[in-house]
């Protein structure tokens, strides 16, 4: 089965005290379901139509697992909290065998 990844781009931050709330709890509750954190930050360069936004790679052992933690009641409430204070894509995606 192949891993998963999960990858958040921020286009906005509005609250940063929602989004540090978010942090607190957002983190534990994806380690606690097999997500490792590969990288996050600020881009250290973009290309072609990227914009320099906030970004997160997550790695998972599945898209079953991704999908599970995203869906998980720990990682609902870390979404609760981050409320509107940004505005952000995320995605699953499968990685190449």
């Amino acid at each position: 089965m192949p891993k998963a990844y999960w990858i958040a781009t921020y286009r906005s931050i509005t609250d940063p005290a929602a989004l540090a709330e978010y942090a607190k709890l957002a983190g534990p509750a994806i380690q606690a379901a097999g997500g490792r954190f590969l990288a996050r930050g600020m881009p250290a360069q973009v290309y072609e139509s990227a914009e320099n936004q906030r970004a997160v790679l997550i790695e998972f052992d599945s898209v079953a697992q991704a999908t599970a933690a995203h869906d998980s009641p720990a990682y609902q409430a870390a979404l609760k909290a981050l409320g509107n204070g940004a505005d952000r894509d995320i995605r699953v995606i499968e990685a190449v065998e």
